[in-house]
């Protein structure tokens, strides 16, 4: 039996609140208490909504802007996590074997919560933390996201089917 191999690419992107803000900022389903949330309607969780878009780009099913838009404004439900979870339904046969993440920012310092991130991903996927891969950058200070304004993440993901 041979196998179908296809590659997704999403890629999502969001300012941060004034610092006063009391929202949460939330990468990857993990909180960095030391950083303001996102502008967005949503918990604004940039490496969800990249895996989303690159689940988009594999299914066809529009995520952001269809299905997560109408769990937001008419159910309320902001939590990102439920959004990938209802992504990763629209993928049929197609079964994850790797996420790449590649993270752009500032702030928050993403170098001690890695791991997290990686374990977070994994959990929700269904997939071991060998296949999730996280890399992260300043920017340093040549775009708004290396200048602290924001964070900008891309996100690759491989599935394989079999044929």
């Amino acid at each position: 039996m041979s196998k179908k191999i296809r590659t997704g690419l999403g890629q999502d992107s969001h300012r941060f609140l004034q610092p006063d803000s009391s929202k949460l900022c939330i990468i990857a389903g993990v909180i960095f208490d030391d950083t303001p949330g996102f502008n967005a309607n949503s918990d604004g969780d940039v490496v969800y909504h990249a895996i989303c878009n690159a689940i988009t780009s594999l299914s066809g099913v529009l995520i952001l802007g269809g299905i997560a838009d109408d769990l937001c404004l008419n159910d309320g439900i902001t939590d990102s996590e439920v959004y990938l979870k209802e992504a990763l339904k629209t993928l049929g046969k197609q079964k994850i074997v790797h996420v790449a993440i590649s993270l752009e920012g500032k702030k928050p310092k993403f170098k001690d919560k890695i791991l997290q991130m990686r374990e977070k991903i994994a959990q929700v996927m269904g997939l071991s933390v060998e296949e999730v891969g996280i890399t992260a950058t300043s920017g340093e200070g040549l775009t708004d996201f290396g200048c602290g304004d924001g964070v900008q993440c891309f996100a690759i993901l491989t599935t394989e089917e079999d044929i």
